[in-house]
């Protein structure tokens, strides 16, 4: 008899945070890669997603943002990409600014993955290792102000 499997959909928000023409990303070593992620991550029960951002983002890099809006909603669904079929996720991505000093990075609960924080320009986002691989366009974009705020799917 096979196992079944429960899927759950776990909410997360991440934060698309700028500073003088750069983004800051975490630096990760994952799945055998060096890539960059967003940071951010899982919202708990009875919190805001807006909440969860900042203080996600004030976990893993030691900011306190300010979140102006909603860029980007985002599914990953794992079945559809190679994936686990019980990974289900829906991230809500928010455009955030920094407060305070922006030179002065380091979280106190880093994801496991992480190997550092760096300030990237966007122009240069196109070139990494971004995961996902479907944000790196619509960041990159950001430099020259295009920036509605949509539903960009099931990506990867």
């Amino acid at each position: 008899m096979s196992e079944t499997v429960t899927a759950t959909v776990r909410n997360a928000a991440k934060a698309v945070i700028l500073h003088e023409g750069r983004i800051l990303l975490q630096r990760a070593h994952w799945d055998g890669r060096e890539c960059y992620f967003l940071p951010g991550g899982g919202q708990h029960p009875g919190e805001t997603l807006g909440a969860a951002v900042h203080r996600e983002v004030y976990e893993e890099t030691g900011l306190g943002v300010t979140v102006e809006r909603l860029l980007w909603l985002r599914e990953y669904v794992g079945a559809n990409h190679g994936g686990a079929p019980a990974d289900h996720r829906v991230e809500a991505i928010f455009l955030c600014r920094p407060e305070g000093d922006p030179g002065r990075l380091g979280g106190h609960a880093e994801d496991d993955v992480q190997t550092g924080l760096e300030w990237v320009k966007l122009e240069e986002v196109p070139s990494l290792d971004l995961l996902p691989n479907g944000l790196r366009n619509p960041i990159a974009d950001l430099a020259h102000g295009y920036s509605p705020t949509r539903y960009l799917g099931d990506i990867a």
